[in-house]
């Protein structure tokens, strides 16, 4: 399965950048409490399950002390903790722990690869006063699950791997059509090439041969498409230009479908005994050519459309 790529993700948080740091700092605020340094203990194991669930996107929190050592483990939402993992590390360098310890507000770095997953992260840190002295509180946040969280599409991207098994399976059965038509087009070839074919076969066979090629090429592509941007490729269903593209594409390979076989049309007329399909072979020009303009027309009009939308959120965010 695809995931989101690195790009996408670092331009979604550059859109809802407002949004992600007032949802980090209010999740910060209740996880600022002193009951977490005692994670040795079965109620709070419970509480960080609890927040699993509710906040999918916070992969870990830590503790760090005044000079930036880790002074607790990798407390997982996910209830599992393991006691020597990360605890003793120094962090005094990174820099979270540098503008909290010197602004003591709350941090939320941009995103940054993570060095356990290889997958875009935030980190979020604040100062807390505790009976021990002071502590940072450290927070990991998945990135793509936060977007995901925010924009309302966490149901949607766990039954996307059974979406993407279907159309895996659809591109399979172009491509077996596809090859059907390739197998079709080569035996009218051996037919043509047969020392006993007669002239006038041989110029059906050959028109045959290059209808069953192209539409060979149609489906193949078609296919090709289904697969890329269905299956491959991530699409972001909350980005207009994905759609646009999408779209874009198999129109296209609609088009050229039906502007080659309005040519063999066209040619096949051309003979005297079927000139009456040189009519329909004009109208299905005609066809091609409203379906290119109309495509041109949708391009413009969702590229104006995307245009004037990013305009007003970056009004917005300013």
């Amino acid at each position: 399965m695809s995931s989101i790529d690195h790009l996408q993700l670092i331009e979604r948080h550059r859109e809802h950048r407002q949004a992600i740091r007032r949802l980090i700092e209010s999740i910060l605020i209740g996880f600022a409490d002193e009951q977490f340094f005692h994670w040795q203990t079965r109620k709070t194991k419970d509480l960080l399950k609890d927040l699993g669930r509710r906040y999918p996107f916070v992969s870990m929190i830590y503790f760090l002390d005044e000079q930036g050592m880790q002074c607790s483990p990798n407390l997982w939402l996910g209830g599992t903790t393991y006691p020597d993992q990360g605890q003793g590390i120094d962090r005094s360098r990174r820099p979270y722990f540098l503008a909290a310890a010197q602004n003591g507000v709350n941090v939320v770095t941009d995103p940054y690869l993570s060095t356990a997953n290889s997958r875009l992260c935030l980190s979020a840190a604040t100062r807390l006063k505790s009976s021990g002295g002071e502590r940072f509180l450290v927070m990991d946040v998945d990135l793509a699950k936060l977007l995901s969280y925010l924009q309302g599409d966490s149901k949607r991207r766990r039954l996307e791997p059974y979406f993407k098994a279907v159309y895996a399976l659809i591109a399979i059965g172009l491509f077996s059509v596809a090859a059907a038509l390739i197998l079709s087009a080569g035996s009218e070839l051996v037919a043509m090439l047969t020392p006993t074919a007669r002239v006038p076969t041989l110029s059906y066979k050959s028109l045959s041969a290059i209808i069953y090629l192209t539409l060979a090429l149609a489906v193949f592509d078609l296919g090709k498409t289904t697969l890329e941007e269905e299956v491959l490729l991530h699409k972001d269903i909350f980005r207009l230009s994905a759609t646009r593209r999408t779209i874009t594409r198999f129109i296209g390979a609609i088009l050229i479908a039906v502007s080659i076989e309005a040519l063999l049309m066209m040619f096949k007329g051309s003979l005297k005994t079927e000139t009456e399909l040189l009519s329909s072979a004009v109208w299905m020009m005609l066809a091609a050519v409203g379906l290119l303009i109309g495509l041109g027309i949708y391009v413009y009009l969702g590229c104006q459309a995307e245009r004037i939308l990013l305009k007003r959120r970056r009004q917005e965010e300013s």
